[in-house]
């Protein structure tokens, strides 16, 4: 496969997206819910498809742009499950839950398929609970935040060492016209 497709950030934002896609059809079915969902699933979808789209940029600044924006999507989406949670009178899992810790430990694999049925046996949630699985997702944001922020400063510190595109770019051109304007 190669390139995006096997980062880690890109991976967990597939799991997230078909898990918010599930829970979605599962739990907020009810039309006047409708709104909810759309922002939901465009959240997840945003988070996933600027991943994509800015490891395809020439430009390590948009690059980075791109992949903050990610970020913020898994913010929204987090006050999302937050607010169904909260609306419900249903518990949102402290960071410290034995179920917490356990989802915390999963790890997507490379090359390998995501299989929704492999996590919920692995986590041993049941993904017909609404609190489970809003609180699972809660968690995989939360680590998919983690991986951005590491992602992100790993970019800025390429950039930083390496320089972006136009710098290399116009330091080729003078190179190559020997310091002559033109």
């Amino acid at each position: 496969m190669g390139g995006y497709r096997d980062l880690l950030v890109y991976r967990l934002s597939v799991t997230i997206y078909d898990l918010t896609v599930l829970f979605c059809e599962k739990f907020l079915a009810d039309y006047a819910e409708k709104r909810t969902v759309e922002q939901m699933v465009q959240a997840a979808r945003s988070g996933k498809q600027n991943i994509a789209e800015g490891s395809k940029e020439i430009s390590a600044s948009s690059e980075m742009l791109l992949s903050s924006v990610s970020r913020s999507s898994y913010t929204e989406l987090v006050e999302d499950y937050e607010d169904f949670l909260r609306r419900r009178g249903l518990r949102v899992w402290d960071k410290n839950d034995p179920k917490a810790l356990r989802v915390r430990a999963y790890r997507e694999q490379i090359g390998t398929p995501t299989n929704l049925t492999n996590l919920s046996n692995w986590t041993n949630l049941d993904f017909g609970n609404p609190e489970n699985l809003a609180n699972l997702l809660i968690c995989l944001c939360y680590k998919q935040g983690y991986l951005l922020d590491q992602f992100l400063r790993s970019k800025e510190k390429r950039f930083v060492q390496s320089g972006g595109y136009r710098e290399n770019l116009f330091r080729k051109r003078r190179e190559y016209t020997g310091g002559r304007a033109g």
